[in-house]
């Protein structure tokens, strides 16, 4: 299954063009998912029909679904309360009914994250569109599997659980129950939930899709966007520049925003794969509108190229290895390394990345970095302490 995920900034039409991106798969015959996650029904808006916690069909062989975050949270905090019963009532705690229940901070993301791990695991597409938040919520949402993964593994470290033999011991000693057990156990689900996200996430057939409008504003967060895309390792397949005025125009009074956007599509196409959607002089409303968009294909043919962090040899010709990390659009300046046990730290702009280090670099010492043609080289050096010997 191919999944395009479609973000840019705010305003900038991406949610009018991941309903026309979907709505023109499904015309070509593509069985196609749309998938959203805001509040309000904005979906629904450009479609001309409404999307709701429920997949339904919005067109023939396309299907629209707006995850219920609240019903989400619901379930996940009953069932929650329902494992750590023993531990609510040594604790004196009343528990909460569902109906007392609204969803806190991030619940939209969870949800968001859910559905698209269940759509990618269902085989009932062919094609996945998702409507993500603005770029930065969108990074940052993209970033949250990974994260809380590591969370896990640091506070609930996976080869602890060997000790549990011990737990009805010291639960006697201490004269209260251990809920350990149960806590480890709801760790490890958790973590298997959110490496099926990660795995789509990171999949050869998913690809990110920036949205802008040509211009000061845009161009800027584009730059942002593909940074924080290139450090997270993530796939851009084409920027779309959206609500392009016509070149040839009797208004007049279009003239300098023409040229402004002329400029900026100039300036873009040195760095990205820009398409052109052209503005129709109105808000795009209904499967007639967006069919007028003519939006960049899917290509369900052509998968994207993987994103590669390659490690070369240059043991022979100057005693070290180095570790390619491509960040187009970093700056020297905003760039900042810190070697953490077997994990680096990266970070670039306002964006941040612990990674784990190949196995071959866990045993050596960081001998230097550099920044060259959008590209980080982390040198490293073998430790003498850990690094095999030859006779």
């Amino acid at each position: 299954m191919r999944t395009i995920l479609i973000t840019g900034p705010g305003g900038s039409g991406r949610t009018t063009l991941a309903a026309a991106t979907a709505l023109a798969a499904a015309a070509e015959g593509t069985r196609t998912l749309l998938l959203g996650a805001d509040r309000t029904d904005t979906l629904g808006a450009a479609l001309g029909t409404r999307t709701g916690p429920e997949p339904a069909e919005a067109a023939p062989r396309l299907t629209a679904w707006r995850p219920d975050p609240a019903q989400d949270f619901r379930q996940d905090l009953t069932a929650l309360q329902d494992r750590a019963s023993s531990a609510l009532d040594l604790l004196g705690a009343s528990r909460l009914d569902p109906e007392e229940l609204t969803p806190l901070p991030g619940a939209e993301e969870l949800a968001l994250l859910r559905a698209l791990r269940d759509a990618a695991l269902s085989e009932s597409y062919d094609l996945l569109v998702v409507d993500l938040p603005p770029t930065p919520q969108a990074l940052a949402l993209l970033a949250l599997p990974e994260e809380l993964r590591r969370y896990l593994r640091r506070l609930l470290p996976p080869e602890r659980q060997a000790a549990r033999a011990l737990r009805p011991v010291l639960g006697r000693l201490a004269g209260v129950p251990m809920p350990a057990e149960a806590l480890y156990e709801t760790a490890a689900r958790w973590d298997l939930e959110l490496a099926a996200v990660e795995a789509v996430v990171a999949d050869r057939d998913t690809v990110v899709r920036l949205v802008a409008e040509p211009g000061p504003a845009g161009a800027d967060a584009l730059r942002a966007a593909g940074l924080g895309l290139a450090l997270r390792g993530l796939r851009t397949d084409v920027v779309v520049a959206n609500r392009v005025l016509p070149e040839a125009s009797p208004d007049t009074w279009l003239a300098g925003p023409v040229a402004q956007q002329r400029k900026a599509l100039e300036e873009w196409r040195e760095s990205y794969d820009v398409r052109t959607v052209a503005h129709l002089g109105r808000d795009p409303v209904g499967a007639d509108d967006l069919a007028d968009l003519a939006v960049p294909g899917v290509g369900l043919d052509a998968p994207a190229p993987p994103v590669e962090w390659p490690v070369t040899d240059r043991l022979g010709e100057e005693g070290v290895l180095v570790w390619h990390i491509p960040l187009p659009g970093a700056v020297r300046e905003e760039l900042d390394l810190v070697r953490r046990g077997d994990e680096l730290v990266v970070t670039a702009g306002p964006f941040r990345r612990i990674v784990p280090l190949p196995s071959a670099l866990r045993r050596c010492t960081v001998d230097g970095a550099a920044l060259r043609e959008g590209e980080l080289r982390v040198r490293f050096a073998p430790d003498p302490e850990l690094w095999p010997r030859t006779r």
